[in-house]
C-alpha cells in the first residue's frame, strides 16, 4: 500500500526497524525501480533483502548503507532467491550506486567475495565505508570496477587479533585511486612500515604535475614511519586532517590528530627537525 500510495518516494530508512524482511522485499519489488537511497541495520533478516537487491529490484540505487550491529555474519547470496525470478544468472548490480557503507562498531565478516557480488556492476562508486571489515583485503578492493573512488574508509577499531590482519598490499589501493582519493582511513591496519611507505609514495608522483586531491588521512595506530608522513604532507598541499594517534614509529609529542593546514604544517616542521640529516 505504501509503495502504491507514494509514487514520489525515493528513499527508505529502516535502521533499527522491526519490520520483517518479507514486507521490505515486497515493498522493494513494487517501489524498487524508483528507489535511490536505502538505509538498514544488518540483522539475521537482512540476507533476504540483499538477495532482492542483487536480483535487480533497485537498479537506480545510489546509496546503500547496511550498518553492522555487533559481530554478525554478512551473508550475500550468490544468486537471487528463487521467488524473485527464474534463472540463476547474477543480477545487474547497482550501476548508479555512489555510496556503500557496511561499517561495523567492532568487527564483522564481510569478505572480498561478498563485496565483489555487491559491487560488480558499480563503476560510479565514490564512497566506500568498510570500517571494521577485517576480512576485506587490498587485493579484493583492487578488483572492484570503480575507478574514481573519492572516500575509502578501512579503519579497524577494537580488533583484538592483529595476527590475522593483512600485512602487505596497501599500495594496491593508493595506486588504483591516487588521482581521485580525497579521504583515506587506514587506522588500526597491520601493514608494515615498508608497505605503508610504498603505498603513500603513490601520492608523491602524480603525472602532469597536478597535486593529489587528498585532504584527509587517518593513520591512527599504524606503523607509518616519520619520513613517510613528512613526504605525504609535502606532496599534498590540500591536506587538512591527519590522524597520527598511537603511531608507534613516530616521536613522542607528535602522536595526535592535526586539524587544519596550520597544524598539519607544524607537524611537518617538527618531523623534518627530528629526521636524520641524511633523510
Amino acid at each position: 500500500m505504501l509503495a502504491k500510495a507514494c509514487p514520489e518516494l525515493h528513499s527508505l530508512d529502516i535502521q533499527h526497524s522491526l519490520v520483517e524482511s518479507t514486507a521490505v522485499v515486497n515493498f522493494l519489488e513494487e517501489a524498487g525501480p524508483r528507489m535511490r537511497k536505502l538505509w538498514l541495520t544488518y540483522s539475521s533478516q537482512t540476507t533476504a533483502i540483499l538477495g532482492a537487491l542483487l536480483g535487480g529490484c533497485c537498479p537506480r540505487l545510489q546509496v546503500l548503507e547496511a550498518l553492522q550491529k555487533g559481530c554478525p555474519q554478512l551473508q550475500v547470496p550468490a544468486t537471487p532467491p528463487s521467488h524473485l525470478g527464474r534463472g540463476v544468472t547474477p543480477g545487474p548490480g547497482f550501476p548508479s550506486l555512489e555510496e556503500l557503507c557496511l561499517a561495523g562498531s567492532t568487527c564483522n565478516f564481510v569478505s572480498n567475495e561478498a563485496l565483489g557480488r555487491l559491487l560488480h556492476g558499480s563503476p560510479n562508486l565514490r564512497l566506500l565505508d568498510l570500517r571494521g571489515c577485517a576480512r576485506v583485503t587490498p587485493a579484493g578492493l583492487r578488483d572492484l570496477p570503480c575507478q574514481e573512488l573519492e572516500q575509502l574508509h578501512l579503519g579497524l577499531y577494537g580488533t583484538s587479533d592483529r595476527l590475522t590482519l593483512a600485512k602487505e598490499g596497501s599500495h594496491l589501493l593508493t595506486q588504483k585511486w591516487r588521482h581521485t582519493l580525497r579521504e583515506l582511513d587506514l587506522s588500526g591496519q597491520g601493514f608494515s612500515e615498508k608497505d605503508l611507505e610504498q603505498a603513500l609514495a603513490a601520492f608523491s608522483a602524480t603525472p602532469g604535475g597536478s597535486p593529489p586531491a587528498l585532504c584527509s588521512v587517518n593513520l591512527r595506530g599504524t606503523r607509518v614511519p616519520p619520513s613517510t608522513v613528512s613526504s605525504v604532507i609535502s606532496s599534498c598541499p590540500g591536506l587538512l586532517y591527519l590522524n597520527l594517534e598511537s603511531c608507534r614509529c613516530l616521536p613522542r609529542g607528535l602522536k595526535r590528530a592535526y586539524r587544519g593546514q596550520e597544524e598539519v604544517q607544524w607537524c611537518l616542521e617538527q618531523l623534518l627537525t627530528s629526521l636524520p640529516s641524511s633523510s
